[in-house]
């Protein structure tokens, strides 16, 4: 018998055989949708469930269908809704807010404006119940407010001070009891 290389599952289809896959090999497969649905995001889910599999249950082969299920899951949770094969944005309980647009609006007020008017931007969806509040932007967002135009080490720390916050302001909101937070 081969040895399976060390990021790769077997995929037992519905015939009996099985073939080997790594997660980049299994999402270049899942982007071949329609388009609507973001390939990063797709790419990042895919990859969640290929190492659930492999790392959290130790796992060296799985089912197409556990796959597909799994992923479909994972992408609900995420806001979307699958039905027979084709996925469809969950427009009615996803809230949805553009951090670029927020922090260009902000103008030349940079943090002192950008983090009330955060605050208020999610307490304002919230009050719409969604279960999933999708900040989008956060590295757009993050240069317009550091005025910075390469990545640097203080866009670090400014991005990971905006997640946090948006953490803090979602647990400290009594609307937010089964809601989801994604920022990308």
């Amino acid at each position: 018998m081969i040895a399976l290389l060390s990021d790769c599952l077997l995929f037992q289809l519905t015939n009996g055989e099985s073939v080997p896959c790594s997660a980049e090999m299994i999402s270049v497969e899942l982007v071949g949708n329609d388009g609507w649905l973001d390939p990063e995001v797709l790419r990042h889910a895919a990859a969640s469930v290929f190492h659930y599999f492999k790392n959290d249950l130790c796992r060296e082969s799985v089912t197409v269908g556990e796959f597909a299920g799994a992923l479909e899951k994972v992408l609900r949770n995420l806001g979307f809704t699958i039905r027979a094969g084709a996925m469809e944005p969950r427009s009615p309980e996803t809230g949805e807010t553009d951090l670029g647009l927020m922090a260009r609006e902000s103008g030349d007020g940079f943090e002192l404006f950008f983090f009330p008017r955060l605050r208020d931007e999610l307490r304002a969806r919230l009050r719409q119940a969604p279960r999933v509040l999708r900040f989008r932007g956060l590295r757009g967002c993050v240069k317009q407010l550091a005025g910075a135009r390469r990545w640097s080490v203080r866009c670090e720390k400014l991005q990971d001070h905006i997640v946090e916050y948006l953490r803090q302001c979602l647990i400290a909101e009594p609307e937010a009891t089964e809601c989801a937070l994604v920022v990308e």
